[in-house]
């Protein structure tokens, strides 16, 4: 795809040229984040770990009260947009709002808005540093666990971390425990362990996150913010970084960025994607 042509979305059933694709400004999507989305990454112009986006994206659908098409239709809708728009490799999203309603929290009675686009995906940097910010995750909200388009606090966080000269912002929840970055989970290794915090600490149960435990065993556990910086090595996790080694904290530089734990995560993982196109 050059960045002559236009790119091609799906909505609501139809492959469209973007400037031919119109949502309305009435959409709760739009106007109050009643919304639930999915990236994933085109791999072989496939989507990768297709079943398991679509399976999370239906379980944020049902929390939060959202109706999505049919998972073989979203699928069919991926393939056709990847292809359309000449992807191999890639960058896809998902989004599904209510629909149409007030101006107000709400809902209407409109069936939802359903959309696939997708982009090239540049690569992310070999590795990156993280800043811990001042805000928290309210793992007692009720979107804990959900992932809708309310990236507000996400925005915010990030833009505080680059200004810090950061990659990635990194949250601890109300308790002070370690949960996630602002789109990425996060492991540490203390002691040749490997450890990421459980889905109780708020943080998004992330597809690379739980293949990354598969792979390697890593133990779902909770730990302080602190412990972070006081890591042996760290790595993220997301569906387009992989898994990305952490060389600084908060300006603090790590031992290792990658050392031997995550060395041996980011080859599992990348022999993984090379081998299996929906594990």
């Amino acid at each position: 795809m050059s960045s002559a042509e236009p790119r091609i979305v799906w909505i609501n059933g139809a492959l469209v040229p973007e400037d031919q694709a119109r949502i309305s400004p009435f959409d709760h999507g739009w106007l109050v984040g009643d919304a639930v989305f999915e990236t994933l990454v085109i791999v072989r112009g496939m989507p990768f770990a297709a079943r398991r986006h679509l399976e999370r994206l239906a379980y944020s659908a049902e929390h939060l009260g959202v109706a999505v098409p049919d998972a073989d239709v979203l699928q069919e809708a991926m393939v056709a947009v990847a292809a359309a728009n000449q992807l191999e490799e890639g960058r896809l999203r998902v989004t599904v709002s209510s629909g149409t309603g007030p101006l107000g929290s709400n809902r209407g009675d409109s069936p939802p808005t359903a959309t696939v686009a997708a982009t090239p995906q540049a690569p992310w940097p070999d590795t990156t540093s993280v800043a811990t910010v001042e805000w928290t995750i309210n793992e007692h909200s009720p979107l804990a666990g959900l992932k809708t388009v309310s990236y507000g606090a996400n925005v915010r966080a990030l833009a505080a971390a680059k200004a810090a000269g950061a990659g990635e912002a990194i949250f601890a929840n109300t308790r002070g425990l370690l949960c996630e970055g602002t789109g990425s989970n996060v492991f540490l290794a203390y002691q040749g362990q490997l450890i990421t915090p459980s889905l109780a600490s708020g943080c998004l149960a992330g597809i690379t996150r739980q293949l990354v435990i598969d792979l390697t065993g890593a133990v779902e556990q909770d730990v302080p913010l602190s412990a972070l910086a006081a890591a042996d090595e760290a790595f993220l996790t997301s569906t387009t970084r992989d898994v990305q080694p952490v060389h600084a904290v908060d300006g603090q530089r790590l031992p290792a960025a990658p050392g031997p734990v995550t060395q041996a995560a980011a080859q599992a993982f990348a022999h993984l994607k090379a081998t299996q196109i929906d594990p």
